[in-house]
């Protein structure tokens, strides 16, 4: 079994943000190759954990992907955004696009993505 965890800072964006614009949280990136190797998770301190298709998050790095529950897009050529749809509104991440392909590079390093077809 094989499963890449990272952590990440991430910015939780509200409208109500009222904290210090460099305040981030960390976020725990996941990748299990025995669960569900077409998908990743990522879990926020105080939400609940989301599992979304691997190649959403990869396509959200370079354009606006998604519908529904998780939606990512770049934001600017160093940040992107990665929109969760909660029952009680929306939580709104910004993490470093750099982290973020860091992830995506140690998950298909884990589970090419030319494995994945054949599973």
């Amino acid at each position: 079994m094989s499963v890449v965890e990272q952590y990440a800072r991430a910015r939780i964006v509200t409208e109500d943000d009222q904290r210090d614009e460099h305040c981030s949280v960390p976020v725990l990136l996941r990748h299990d190759t025995e669960d569900d190797p077409r998908s990743v998770r990522i879990a926020l301190p105080g939400f609940r954990e989301w599992t979304f298709p691997r190649s959403l998050l990869e396509q959200g790095l370079r354009a606006p992907a998604g519908t529904g529950e998780v939606r990512v897009w770049p934001c600017g050529r160093v940040q992107t955004v990665v929109e969760f749809h909660l029952a009680r509104g929306v939580a709104v991440v910004q993490f470093e696009t750099k982290s973020l392909l860091r992830f995506l590079r140690r998950t298909y390093t884990a589970v090419p993505a030319t494995e994945m077809v054949h599973r």
